[in-house]
């Protein structure tokens, strides 16, 4: 049985009428700069290949969010996420970042290594938080100036340097609409790969505060009930999924 091959070509997933997954025949005269499994199912191994020479016009960037949005369960995505989020670092490592020198596969582990300064270089996870926050009978949602037209979700943001991801809850939220929350409790966890997150999902309880968007992150943040929530993210982010849980009254 043939392996099934993601393609990556200039720090992109590529494909053929956005399908991501290819027969790996279809690589026969590429030239393989790198290769890295990326998992499995129903007992078929995925492998990422990444090419370095041009390839036939029929093969296209693929559009990650449509793509993902069709994945057919969690593995699927998982595959997906991992591919993409891997050849973001084989692209963006191609020198090691503290002397210079053009880096080589480490000989283990899944990492690239410096011969000169002996710096690993692992891919890069950044820890983020996005958190629900719910009052009684409405919950809390805003809007980026970067969403499409009329979508609000819930608040996220990075992990800084020495913060738990509860403090970072609370700093995010206070920062982007200005209010206090109390009763911070995890909920699940999804990898975002736009381009290499690990979104850890919280649901905390509104405790004091009038809302005062930043205006920068954040243009307008609104209290909605599960009558009048407005146009929510696709269901396969973790965010829709946050949501859900107030929907069905799981919070």
């Amino acid at each position: 049985m043939k392996n099934f091959v993601l393609v990556g070509y200039r720090g992109a997933l590529i494909g053929i009428e956005n399908r991501p997954y290819l027969d790996d025949s279809g690589l026969a005269n590429q030239q393989i700069e790198a290769s890295y499994p990326v998992g499995g199912r129903d007992g078929v191994a995925v492998t990422l290949a990444i090419v370095s020479d041009p390839l036939p016009e029929a093969y296209q960037p693929i559009q990650m969010r449509q793509v993902l949005a069709q994945a057919q369960d969690q593995t699927e995505y998982m595959l997906l996420s991992r591919a993409v989020q891997l050849v973001t670092w084989h692209s963006h490592h191609q020198f090691c970042g503290r002397c210079g020198t053009k880096t080589e596969h480490h000989v283990k582990d899944l990492a690239k290594h410096c011969p000169v300064c002996k710096l690993v270089h692992y891919p890069r996870i950044s820890p983020c938080i996005i958190v629900l926050v719910v009052d009684g009978e409405r919950c809390l949602l805003a809007r980026s100036p970067h969403f499409p037209p009329g979508r609000l979700s819930t608040l996220a943001g990075f992990i800084e340097a020495g913060e738990s991801a509860e403090a970072a809850v609370h700093r995010e939220v206070r920062e982007e609409v200005g209010i206090e929350v109390k009763n911070v409790r995890y909920m699940e966890s999804q990898s975002w790969p736009f381009p290499h997150s690990l979104m850890l999902g919280f649901i905390a309880d509104y405790d004091s505060g009038e809302l005062a968007p930043d205006g920068v992150e954040i243009e307008e943040a609104h209290w909605f009930t599960r009558e009048t929530l407005p146009d929510l993210p696709p269901s396969f982010a973790i965010s829709y999924k946050l949501i859900e849980r107030f929907i069905k009254g799981e919070v």
